[in-house]
């Protein structure tokens, strides 16, 4: 892709603190940095997000976030934690539209830059047979 910014780092067009490079991927330092360590892993074939993955692709390219995982872990024995999170679209608050995984080292639960706020639906608004349908609408789209 002409304008994308994860292919030209991919391609070597604009530098980056690299932490990483294979024949599939390539990790590099966020430039945000959320907390000291902040690593994307960045597929060089250009995929938008994750509805775009084959299974081969997307198995070639997660397969490696532990070799990443660890090396953070390694090189930063004050991380208590790790987060691995992947925005797919832009309600789900994907900026650059090409995959991206981001390894965000936790260093404390508390004021460290980064937070999850998980706020469950209300007591109620699902009921079991509710919950039932929507496995047995996903599961069928799965089977076939």
């Amino acid at each position: 892709m002409d304008n994308c910014i994860f292919c030209k780092i991919a391609n070597g067009e604009i530098p980056t603190n690299k932490v990483y490079e294979d024949e599939v991927v390539i990790a590099f330092l966020d430039m945000s940095q959320i907390t000291k360590g902040h690593t994307l892993l960045v597929p060089k074939k250009h995929v938008q997000d994750i509805f775009g993955y084959s299974s081969n692709d997307a198995g070639a390219v997660f397969k490696r976030i532990p070799l990443i995982a660890n090396a953070l872990k390694e090189a930063f024995p004050d991380m208590q934690g790790l987060n691995i999170l992947n925005n797919n679209g832009e309600t789900a608050f994907q900026t650059v539209m090409h995959s991206h995984i981001h390894l965000i080292p936790r260093y404390s639960k508390e004021n460290d830059g980064f937070g999850l706020k998980w706020e469950p639906a209300a007591e109620g608004t699902y009921s079991d047979q509710d919950l039932k349908d929507i496995a047995a609408k996903i599961n069928q789209q799965i089977e076939g």
